[in-house]
């Protein structure tokens, strides 16, 4: 007997009709597990986006004032240069410094159109020869004319690391149980499935029907769960990011997460691999399901 894509949609809408409350358990469980996956996956992007300043084994930055003078800041970069502590020194220019804010908040179009590059302070980004050097030299400049603030990249880039790794890792485990949980609540949705419809396979069988004529819908059943789970994660992932960056954006006194953010497009990429793994899991669970329970 050939496929019909009516009759499959049919024997489909009636299967999840027959079981809604397992339909509902797993749809949830898939949302709440892959809603995890896409915030770690984000989190471990906003934390890549955060450090773009401090990468290339900056210690340091001496962020002047954006109406400092030549004279001072020359001076400044000498005085730099001269010390036997210092072992890089790389200046960023206003324009630079921009280029670089449009990079870290890029998700934040509204925020980077607030400033332009003559309002974007320069800096001097100082590599010390010893890590324990890094205090000595900022500490040297704090009060200089012209000097607006001094950064300790790595004690913050490192304090930001070890956080957000225990995080991601708490929230890669939670989510590895519950889409394990999710494959079996489909499975076990499908298995009852079958048991409803047993003697109406078994007419099936005798009027001829194929073994993938009798198993598809099954089969479609566990997959569009699977994807309707992956659906809710993506408008809760999107919500979520979208919170997030408006909270980030307004925070007062916690300069640190405003260099928290995500692109659209990196949103975008998070919700396409959701609902990959979402239909995945749902045609993995209703495969089994199929397999062992389906005598065809």
């Amino acid at each position: 007997m050939p496929l019909k894509i009516n009759y499959v949609t049919r024997e489909t809408v009636t299967n999840l009709r027959r079981n809604v409350l397992m339909t509902g358990a797993a749809v949830l469980t898939v949302a709440v597990s892959l809603g995890l996956v896409g915030g770690a996956l984000l989190v471990k992007q906003a934390v890549d986006n955060a450090t773009v300043q401090w990468r290339g084994g900056v210690e340091l930055s001496v962020f002047m004032k954006p109406d400092v003078g030549a004279s001072e800041s020359s001076g400044l970069e000498s005085e730099l240069k001269a010390m036997p502590e210092v072992k890089k020194v790389r200046f960023v220019s206003q324009n630079d410094a921009y280029e670089e804010f449009k990079r870290m908040f890029a998700g934040s179009p509204d925020m980077v159109e607030s400033l332009t590059p003559d309002k974007m302070p320069p800096s001097y980004r100082v590599v010390p020869k010893q890590a324990e050097q890094v205090e000595l030299i900022g500490e040297r400049f704090r009060d200089r004319p012209g000097v607006l603030d001094i950064e300790y990249a790595k004690d913050t880039v490192k304090a930001l690391l070890s956080i957000t790794r225990y995080l991601q890792l708490l929230m890669w485990g939670i989510a590895l149980v519950l889409l394990l949980a999710a494959s079996l609540l489909i499975l076990n949705t499908i298995r009852m499935a079958i048991y409803a419809r047993r003697r109406e396979v078994a007419v099936m069988k005798l009027v001829g029907a194929t073994n993938w004529f009798i198993r598809v819908p099954f089969m479609f059943e566990g997959l569009l769960q699977g994807l309707l789970g992956a659906i809710v994660a993506v408008g809760v992932v999107y919500a979520g990011s979208g919170a997030a960056l408006s909270a980030i954006r307004h925070a007062r006194h916690l300069d640190l997460l405003r260099q928290f953010t995500v692109s659209g497009n990196e949103v975008f990429g998070t919700a396409v691999f959701l609902v990959l793994v979402g239909v995945i899991v749902g045609a993995a669970g209703s495969a089994v399901a199929v397999s062992r329970f389906l005598d065809v």
